[in-house]
């Protein structure tokens, strides 16, 4: 998996209805649910499925890797 989860993790935050916000510092992004406020950060280069199932459960979603 050439670019990590980065991709696969986008997809599911954007099916929970996830938007991305804005930029952040260096290659991490910040994404929100405008209905309830919730939000994540992540970085464009996630290389781990422990990190990814992190994110998912920040965001209040369940394990997916």
């Amino acid at each position: 998996m050439a670019q990590g989860y980065y991709r696969e993790l986008t997809a599911l935050l954007k099916d929970a209805g996830f938007e991305l916000h804005r930029q952040g510092k260096g290659s991490h992004e910040i994404w929100k649910r405008y209905s309830d406020g919730a939000q994540v950060t992540l970085s464009c280069t996630i290389a781990s499925k422990v990190l990814a199932n992190k994110i998912l459960k920040d965001a209040g979603l369940p394990k997916a890797f």
